[in-house]
This record gives structure tokens, C-alpha cells and sequence, in this order.
């Protein structure tokens, strides 16, 4: 009877899959998924250590079709909901509470607005007030939470505009805010027409221009009008009493800061001509800097369009870069400019320039470091410290240096200088706090000698995270505290340097996370926050952190998760998936370090494959793929061979843990993981089936290089056809689930490469199912679109994998 059952069960399955040319309707999982599915999420926390009060933030649960459904327009690289104007696809926040740093006294926020849906949520510099965005069926609203009263309320009925970013900044005065608006006289949105005038024409003339393959860029002068229309704005002062003043002209402006004394305002516009071929952020763009009355008090540049940017991922735009003000002065200009043209290949000593400019800013900008890298930030200390950040993409090179900012020819000194592949070395990231502007600045101690650093302390035994103390004057560091097993402890913020209290997320394997008070001095532990358990279904779930080793020696890691009555060694080896993102490096020592944490606590994402645990499988989480090549060798040079090891490794790990069944183990995996799933399945019988979503599997339509790989098609053109499942679809040799967003806005992995692919693989006759997601991009976020995939994935593996010889 069992038997006649499987098969019945798989005869309806497989009838349902061949008639893909009619209605098919959303499915549902078991009741177990949904579940987890619908669990809530846990609240978000916003620390505001000047006001003593911790904001919990509640966010809103998976979206509905409808809401995906919704108008959109795809401009310029990015997605526009036209009736707010604002991003479409948001997530939301729809409940806020307020409570003091040591837990007490847990206050709903309220008078907030109906059905809630709440974005860009912002302290002001001297935290006794709160701004947010509040999203409507057609406009953007700002609104204000004052702290001590916990009470909100809307500050205009202006129209907020969020199509370019976000709408609002804080003004140092802590009493008004600088915000981007549709303008006044904005009128009606331009119609296409329908009737053509005549063809789109592109046209170059011997000029290499080189791009990646982005998506929704501009396709028509219709669509370059719509662009206009939706991403001008005005900017306007408006002030916590509801008054409105106007600051300057319309124009599409990219990003406005103001300086730290609030005199002036740093404005990034852009301008035509614009490009079908790049996102508005290539576009040519200009600098500009105000003052408070929007006076214009100096054009610094006027940047080109940027669609031939040299080859490389360490290629940049030419002119002015990273524009910004230094946080620990009153209204000092700084930004780079790239002294190699670029370009990664020019031979070069130093490839980036660093310039100051000081209100009024009048005269020549002061050149100021050169660096051998490239730019990657600047956290501002004070007037003769601050720490400067370098990187290198193509050898993974990463340096910080301190240098004196206020010398105009100062030296760099070197502070850590590694590999960023090597996280057992990372020092961690220094600490900041928000000085009087709301501007971040290092955290010094007390005495001002020492800054703070926290960090993740990447090691064999997995993550044990700490707080260090750097000596400035010696680079002495010193351990100030680190996590200890069972617990999963990560530092969140020092909010007390003298008495050196931090405010930490803990968590363990039986514990869910929640927030708490550590005094690192007196070694005191006290509990801020008491969330529960959103998932106690998952509680009984077995979790191990497993070690193997390649046949090359490098050392792997995976997550194991077994279902909560399975015995090793007693019970029949189970079905199994094993889900993994290949990840290149340069260093093999590097690929084998140990990343997460044995003590974490198991919350999973809505998508996730471990739900599959509650069907019976056994799931190797996030296991190791390192892709390695050291030395002048390039990682995908052996792509294929290191993939099929690394899932060897893998499967011949769990069998001999007696949890595997070796004829019954599926593969899969989002994205690049997508990808590498395809390729298992064609070059290798490790695996009964695999499920791929949302994946690129031609490379020929990513021909100006693709994930880590910078070589061009015509360089390398049989990487690129032997790395392309797509061009090896007659060696598919196991069952393969194709599933993908109808929407894909992610760069290179547009919906057409699952079509094709599912084309090529159905005309050679290989099994093979493709589900397109109406409206879904390249994450899947609709209720409906995230159950109808676990039905999907269980009935697949279900057929092709449990019950494998049962389908024969």
C-alpha cells in the first residue's frame, strides 16, 4: 500500500509537471514550512546613546503578490514606484517602541500613522528627536518622533521624493531638516507615445566602451523623459514647526550632505547626455557647493559620462570621487581624484590623489597624501589624527594608515596592512561615535591615547568576537574582552567609555539573540531585550558544525542539520541537500579558514533550504566551495575540477557520518550558487537532482567578464564556453529544477538565461522543470512566490530524490 501511494503521489506530480502550457495556480507546502514561513520577524534596533533609549523597530511580514503586481517603472538601472515616487519593492517598518539602554521602561511609539509603512528612520544629531519616512498609496510623508514623549506625528503634507535615495538630512541645528521634494509645479507624468517617431539608434565610432550587462537601463528618449520627470527635485529647509523655505533649483539631483557647521551644502546633479548602456549613477554628473540659502558658491567639477571605465574591477571613474566633509571640522571639503587615469593597468607608483578645500572655498583645492591603492574611505578623528583606508582588488591587498590632516604634505603611517581574504588577521573595524553635528568620529578613551576596535576574531574554532584597545603612540593592542563558548556574542556599541559598558547581541545554540548590557571592567552581564523564539519549531532540530578536508588538503566546513529523531548510525541514511556559493581566492591558506560560529542561534530566512529538515532531509548548510588560484594562476582556470572536489569532499564527509545516503543526495543553490549547481549536474554524477534559481548559465551573455573573473570573452573564450553550462546542456545528467524570478534586476543574471537554458536542456530531452515567478526579482519576496517555491523544491526532491528508485 505504501509503495502504490509513493506512486500515486509521484504520478500526479509528474502529470502536473507536463502541463506546464496550462493555468497552474500557487501551490503550498506542508503546514510545518508555512509556518516557519509566516513566523515573525524579530525587531531591529537603533542605539542612541545621547538620549539613553533604545528604538525597537517592527518590521512587516512577507508582502502579498498584489503588492509586487503594483505600477513600476524600470529606469536608468534603477525600479521607480510611480505613484509615490520613491523606490518600488520596499521593506517597512510598521511598529516602533522606545525603551531606556538598560531595558526598562518599553514605550510604544505613539500616534503614528495608519498602516504604517515606515523607511529612513534617522536621530537627529542631538537625539531628542526621530525623523522617518511614512509611504501612502501616492505621496512620501516625513514625520518626527519627539524622544521624550515617545509621540510622532507628520511634519507636512509635502511630497517627499525618494526616487534617487533618501529624501531627508538632519541640519546640525537639530531643529530643521534639509529635504528632497517633487517640485511644486511638477504637473502630470509625460505619456509614451505608442506610435514611434522612428528607431532607436546607438552608434560608436572606434571608442572602446566596455560595460557589464546591467539591467532596466534606459531604452528610448520616452523613457530618458520619464527619468527626468521622476528624479527632479527641489530641495527645501523645513524646520520642526511645519515652516517651509525653497533652496535652490530644480534638478536631478544624485546626493546633498550639508557641512558640519551647516553652512553649506555638498550637491551631487546629474545631466545629459544620458545612456542607454549604464545606470544613472555613471551618468555625467555635477559638484557643486552651496550655501544655506542655496546660493551657489562654487562649481568644483563637471565629471563625463562613464561608460569606458578601463578594464578590472580596481578600474575607476577619472576627476572628482567620494566627495565629502570632514567630520571633525566646520565645513572642510575632501575628495580623491586617480592619478593612474583609472586604470589598474597603467604602471603607476601612486594611483590616487587626496584633496582638501576649506570654506570659503576660493583659490586652487590643497593636494594633500597620495596613496598606492585605491581609495576606501576616511574615518576623521581630530585635527592631527585620522585613519585612512586602501584596498586592491586584483591581489586582495587592504592597508590602513594614520595620517595628520592637518598637514598639507603629511605622511602616511601604516596602522594594518593583510590580505582581505585573511579573516583569522583581521583587526576588526575602529569605533565611532556621532560628535555634536551627527557627524561619525573615532571613539578615543578617556584619556584620548586609545582608540576602540571590534571585530568578529575569525579562528579554527569559528567566530569568537572581542574588543581591543590601540594604543596610538605604540600600536599597542590590548584584549579588552572576547566571546566565550557556548555563546555566539557580538559587540554592537561602547557606550560608555570610562566605565567601558558595551551593548551586545548574545545568542547561543539554545538561546535566541537578544541584546545586553556588558561591563567590560567589572565583567557585569545584565538583559536589555527579551525577545522570543520566532521559530521553536526549529528547536528540537539537530545543528553541527562539521570539518572535512578537498583531496587537495584544503580545509572545508559545512553546517549539518538533521531532523531532531535521527540517530546516525541506528536510522537508514537520509536524503540529503547540500546547498553552497562557490567563493574565489588568491591564497589557499585563505580558503580553508574556518567562518561562523558553532554557538550561533538557527533563525532562518524565508527562502531558506534548511526548512527542508521538517520534511525529513538532512541539509548541509553553506558549505565550503572555495574556487583557488595562487600565484599568476586565476581561480576559474580550474573551476570545474575544484567544484566537483569540493562537493566530493562534501558527500564522502556526510556518508561517512552514517547521515547520507550517496545515491540520494541533491545539490543547489541562488545566484553564482545557481550556477555552480548547473555545473555539478553536467560535469559530474555526485547527485541525484538539483534545484537552481534564479542563475547565469551562458557566459557568452556576460562577455566583458563576470563574478570575480575580469578577463573578456575574447580573451579567454573557452573559460567562457567550458564555464557555461548553457554550452554543455547535452552532457545534464541528473534532474534539474530551474527557478527564476520574471523580473531579474540583478547584473547578468536576467531571466532570458533560465529560458534558454531550460530551451536547450527540453530539445536534448533532459528532465528538467523551469517555474518563473511572476513579477519576482532576483530575490523572491511575495508570500505566495516563497510557498510556491518550497512546494516546488519538495515535490522535485521529493521525486527525483527521496523516492529516486520508487520514479524509476
Amino acid at each position: 500500500m505504501i509503495r502504490k501511494a509513493v506512486f500515486n503521489t509521484i504520478a500526479c506530480f509528474l502529470i502536473s509537471y507536463v502541463s506546464l502550457a496550462q493555468d497552474f495556480n500557487y501551490q503550498l507546502p506542508p503546514q510545518a514550512v508555512i509556518d516557519l514561513v509566516d513566523a515573525p520577524a524579530t525587531p531591529s534596533v537603533s542605539i542612541g546613546t545621547k538620549a539613553g533609549k533604545l528604538l525597537l523597530m517592527h518590521s512587516s511580514e512577507l508582502p502579498d503578490i498584489s503588492d509586487l503586481a503594483a505600477p513600476e517603472l524600470r529606469l536608468a538601472g534603477i525600479r521607480i514606484d510611480p505613484l509615490t515616487s520613491g523606490p518600488s519593492r520596499s521593506s517597512y517598518f510598521i511598529n516602533l517602541s522606545l525603551m531606556n539602554l538598560d531595558g526598562t521602561n518599553e514605550v510604544k511609539v505613539s500616534d503614528l500613522p495608519k498602516q504604517a509603512r515606515i523607511r529612513s528612520i534617522t536621530w537627529s544629531p542631538d537625539e531628542q528627536h526621530i525623523a522617518f519616512t511614512h509611504t501612502t498609496g501616492n505621496s512620501i510623508e516625513l514625520w518626527v518622533i519627539e524622544v521624550v514623549t515617545a509621540k510622532a506625528r507628520r511634519l507636512s503634507e509635502v511630497s517627499m521624493n525618494e526616487v534617487l535615495g533618501s529624501a531627508f538630512a538632519w541640519m546640525p541645528d537639530n531643529h530643521s531638516l534639509l529635504v528632497r521634494v517633487c517640485p511644486d509645479d511638477r504637473g502630470k507624468a509625460p505619456l509614451a507615445n505608442e506610435i514611434p517617431k522612428g528607431p532607436v539608434v546607438q552608434e560608436n565610432l572606434g571608442r572602446k566602451a566596455a560595460v557589464p550587462t546591467f539591467q532596466d537601463l534606459l531604452k528610448s528618449p520616452a523613457d530618458e523623459a520619464l527619468f527626468d520627470y521622476y528624479a527632479t527635485t527641489e530641495l527645501k529647509l523645513m524646520k520642526l514647526d511645519g515652516s517651509i523655505s525653497s533652496i535652490g533649483r530644480k534638478a536631478v539631483y544624485g546626493s546633498f550632505s550639508v557641512s558640519p557647521d551647516g553652512q553649506y551644502i555638498l550637491l551631487t546633479r546629474y545631466q545629459k547626455p544620458y545612456s542607454y548602456n549604464v545606470p544613472y549613477n555613471r551618468f555625467p554628473q555635477v559638484f557643486e557647493i552651496v550655501n544655506a540659502e542655496g546660493k551657489i558658491v562654487r562649481l568644483l567639477a563637471e565629471i563625463p559620462l562613464a561608460d569606458n571605465l578601463p578594464k578590472g574591477f580596481d578600474a575607476v571613474r577619472k576627476g572628482m570621487r567620494s566627495a565629502g566633509w570632514r567630520s571633525d571640522a566646520a565645513s572642510t571639503l575632501f575628495w580623491v581624484e586617480a592619478i593612474d587615469g583609472g586604470d589598474p593597468a597603467a604602471k603607476a607608483t601612486y594611483r590616487e590623489q587626496l584633496y582638501f578645500m576649506k570654506a570659503p572655498f576660493q583659490g586652487d583645492p590643497i593636494p594633500s597624501l597620495q596613496l598606492k591603492l585605491r581609495f576606501g574611505g576616511i574615518q576623521w578623528g581630530s585635527e592631527d589624527f585620522a585613519l585612512i583606508n586602501e584596498y586592491w582588488r586584483k591581489d586582495r591587498q587592504t592597508r590602513t594608515s594614520s595620517f595628520h590632516p592637518g598637514m598639507e604634505n603629511g605622511n602616511l603611517q601604516t596602522v594594518f596592512e593583510r590580505s582581505s581574504e585573511d579573516q583569522y588577521n583581521n583587526p576588526g573595524r575602529f569605533q565611532t561615535i556621532d560628535n555634536a553635528s551627527g557627524f561619525p568620529v573615532l571613539q578615543f578613551d578617556a584619556s584620548g591615547k586609545s582608540l576602540f576596535l571590534f571585530g568578529q576574531g575569525a579562528s579554527p574554532e569559528g567566530n569568537r568576537p572581542f574588543v581591543d584597545s590601540y594604543e596610538l603612540k605604540s600600536g599597542k593592542i590590548t584584549r579588552l574582552w572576547q566571546s566565550e563558548a557556548p555563546y555566539y556574542e557580538n559587540p554592537i556599541k561602547l557606550i560608555d567609555i570610562k566605565k567601558l559598558t558595551v551593548i551586545t547581541r548574545r545568542e547561543s545554540v539554545e538561546q535566541q539573540p537578544n541584546y545586553f548590557l556588558r561591563g567590560l571592567r567589572k565583567k557585569q552581564l545584565s538583559q536589555i531585550t527579551y525577545f522570543p523564539d520566532p521559530m521553536p519549531a526549529l528547536k528540537t532540530m539537530k545543528r553541527e558544525l562539521i570539518h572535512y578536508k578537498r583531496n587537495d588538503s584544503i580545509p572545508l566546513i559545512g553546517t549539518l542539520y538533521l531532523p531532531a529523531d535521527f540517530k546516525p548510525g541506528v536510522d537508514a541514511p537520509l536524503p540529503t541537500l547540500l546547498w553552497a556559493y562557490p567563493n574565489e581566492y588568491k591564497s589557499a591558506d585563505a580558503a580553508g579558514q574556518v567562518s561562523g560560529s558553532p554557538y550561533s542561534f538557527t533563525r532562518v530566512g524565508a527562502t531558506s533550504p534548511i526548512m527542508l529538515v521538517t520534511q525529513g532531509y538532512a541539509v548541509l548548510n553553506d558549505a565550503s566551495f572555495p574556487i583557488v588560484g595562487e600565484g599568476t594562476n586565476e581561480p576559474n582556470d580550474s573551476f570545474i575540477p575544484q567544484l566537483v572536489a569540493n562537493a566530493e569532499a562534501a558527500i564522502n564527509k556526510l556518508v561517512e557520518m552514517r547521515v547520507t545516503d550517496r545515491e540520494r543526495v541533491a545539490v543547489s543553490g541562488h545566484s553564482y550558487g545557481a550556477f555552480m549547481t548547473a555545473n555539478l549536474l553536467t560535469h559530474s554524477n555526485l547527485f541525484a537532482a538539483g534545484i537552481a534559481r534564479s542563475g547565469a548559465y551562458n557566459r557568452s551573455l556576460t562577455p566583458f567578464g563576470f563574478q570575480g573573473e575580469e578577463r573578456t570573452f575574447w580573451e579567454a573564450p573557452d573559460l567562457y564556453q567550458n564555464m557555461s553550462p548553457f554550452m554543455q546542456a547535452d552532457k545534464m545528467k541528473s534532474p534539474l529544477l530551474l527557478i527564476h524570478g520574471a523580473a531579474d534586476n540583478n547584473s547578468g543574471t536576467f531571466t532570458i538565461q533560465t529560458e534558454r537554458y531550460f530551451d536547450a536542456l527540453r530539445g536534448l530531452g533532459a528532465t528538467s522543470r523551469m517555474v518563473l515567478l511572476p513579477h519576482e526579482s532576483h530575490g523572491y519576496r511575495a508570500r505566495e512566490s516563497v510557498l510556491h517555491m518550497h512546494w516546488e523544491w519538495i515535490k522535485w526532491l521529493d521525486t527525483y530524490v527521496k523516492n529516486k528508485e520508487a520514479t524509476k
